[in-house]
């Protein structure tokens, strides 16, 4: 039976003996069963239970190679992730799940288990409907994010603060997968519905303007450590019950621009809009969900620029930032990173190896044909007006609303 004094890959059992030997979270006696829960690519989650109260704790277990592609991935991502989920536990109370331990050896983080919560990207595949929801992630993001710049913080602890959250491995993975692959198909890492293929090369690979803005934001994304982000805040890492929201799994944390987190949470709307455009049976239902999406999406950005500038109006340490129209610009700024960000996310999740459910789930090729296109037009206009046409949350549910209506009139079929 191994020990904890030198990191291997936990199973089930191992994950029982760790909470019993790392934690007194459970009495000596109580008689413990445990299942591996995780779903994403690269950790391995477990659920430790009390079979007796039901009472029940979270280890997040970080491997040195990922779970899905095998690649070489440090394992100090999970150490980023305890430490972030404190502070953002401090400048968003109740936001986040409560950290119990972290094991660096094992590359273990032990934390409350939010099983009152569902996922949400799968409650919107299931046309689910959470009307707190803009105002709970856009209070999250502005505390979080603003409250984490240097106009908030002193200039030399943020700085300081910037060093533990260096984050190499899956800035890289970022760079790659978001800014890279969706313009370029290197070493042929796409995938493509082959309904989609010429259109998808056409507006992608065939398109050098484009390319080049996605360039800049590349350069932007490396080089503006503006804020402490989450870094992969998208809605399989958010939580939701009626009235409360959780984000979990900041692993890819580090300083960078504050659109990035933004407009993540905006693209992974619009692919649950475009699911729901294209699966629903015209309707009540279809339309109350629609109508929700719509009200949510055109919400986030105008609640996000307001909270962030009252923010920087109260709080700010830096002593240039009264200066008149400064508050307005930095939020200015913020939005136009939004909009290039949340086009970036939609392209590289149609195209790329990492889809979404929301889209990939569809099973009906031809209505999967008509939602990729939808993202696909969104995206470009996104990326390519960031700096003239989207500063309020309008301009987003405008602009899907107009790609849905011309793939209607294309196809006949929405």
């Amino acid at each position: 039976m191994k020990g904890f004094e030198k990191h291997f890959k936990m199973n089930e059992e191992d994950a029982i003996r760790f909470i019993r030997e790392k934690t007194d979270f459970f009495g000596k006696n109580a008689r413990l069963n445990c299942e591996e829960i995780g779903d994403g690519n690269i950790n391995y989650v477990f659920r430790v239970t009390d079979q007796d109260t039901a009472r029940s704790v979270i280890i997040k277990h970080g491997d040195k190679v990922s779970r899905t592609g095998g690649s070489q991935v440090s394992t100090d991502r999970n150490r980023i992730e305890a430490e972030i989920l404190k502070l953002e536990g401090e400048l968003a109370p109740g936001s986040v799940p409560e950290v119990y331990l972290y094991d660096p050896v094992m590359c273990c983080l032990v934390m409350e288990d939010l099983k009152d919560y569902k996922n949400m990207r799968y409650e919107l595949i299931e046309h689910g409907i959470f009307p707190g929801f803009a105002e709970h992630i856009a209070t999250f993001m502005a505390q979080t994010l603003i409250g984490t710049t240097d106009v908030i913080m002193d200039a030399g602890e943020k700085k300081e603060l910037a060093g533990r959250f260096i984050n190499r491995d899956l800035c890289r993975v970022t760079e790659r997968l978001v800014y890279t692959e969706p313009y370029r198909n290197l070493e042929g890492k796409n995938v493509l519905i082959p309904e989609n293929r010429e259109f998808l090369e056409e507006m992608l690979y065939g398109d050098p303007a484009l390319r080049l803005e996605a360039a800049k934001l590349k350069e932007e994304f490396k080089n503006k450590a503006q804020a402490l982000l989450h870094g992969d805040l998208h809605t399989g890492s958010i939580f939701v019950k009626q009235g409360s929201t959780k984000v979990l799994d900041p692993e890819f944390a580090f300083y960078g621009p504050i659109g990035y987190d933004v407009g993540n949470v905006l693209a992974n709307l619009i692919f649950a809009w475009a699911n729901g455009k294209v699966t629903m049976e015209e309707g009540q239902e279809k339309e109350a969900f629609l109508g929700w999406l719509e009200e949510t999406i055109e919400a986030i950005p105008d609640l996000f620029a307001a909270k962030a500038k009252r923010i920087i109006e109260e709080q700010h340490r830096e002593p240039m930032a009264d200066t008149e129209g400064f508050a307005d610009w930095y939020v200015k700024d913020i939005l136009a990173d939004t909009a290039g960000v949340a086009g970036l996310e939609l392209n590289r999740r149609i195209v790329g190896s990492a889809k979404v459910k929301d889209i990939a789930g569809i099973e009906d090729r031809v209505l999967r044909v008509q939602a990729e296109r939808i993202c696909v037009l969104t995206a470009k206009e996104l990326i390519m007006g960031r700096k003239e046409k989207f500063f309020r949350g309008s301009d987003y549910v405008r602009m899907i609303k107009q790609n849905g209506e011309k793939m209607r009139k294309e196809t006949g079929i929405l």
